[in-house]
């Protein structure tokens, strides 16, 4: 049903390194770019996520409750995801590793703009 999610940005060069890191390990690239927006995806493919300046023209800001989920292939790729999220500016809000019951594995960063993302697996306990 999600098409795209848009996430806003105060530096968009910078958030366009840390989304091509974390979209290259997701097998995707850019999907399209226009002044002062960059999207990654593949058309057809899951939700594709976005980061722009507001068109307000006022600084980006967090949303409190917000967060984009990322659904990995395996617990590795959660973990690898982690890593490149906090190699490229982002910040750990919680370390990879199993929650709670039922397979769900994850992990939480921020973006280099504050916006909370999640990389995830389910079904890992067998």
């Amino acid at each position: 049903m999600i098409g795209y999610v848009t996430l806003g940005t105060n530096d968009l060069e910078r958030a366009a390194v840390f989304y091509d890191a974390i979209a290259a390990e997701m097998g995707v690239g850019r999907m399209y770019e226009w002044p002062g927006a960059i999207a990654w995806g593949e058309a057809g493919g899951a939700a594709a996520i976005g980061v722009m300046k507001p068109f307000d023209g006022q600084p980006a800001s967090v949303g409190n409750g917000v967060m984009v989920a990322l659904e990995a292939k395996e617990p590795a790729q959660v973990d690898r995801l982690h890593a490149i999220a906090l190699a490229n500016g982002g910040s750990c809000e919680g370390k990879p590793g199993p929650r709670g019951e039922g397979g769900f594995y994850a992990a939480y960063f921020r973006d280099p703009d504050g916006n909370k993302l999640n990389a995830f697996v389910m079904g890992t306990e067998g």
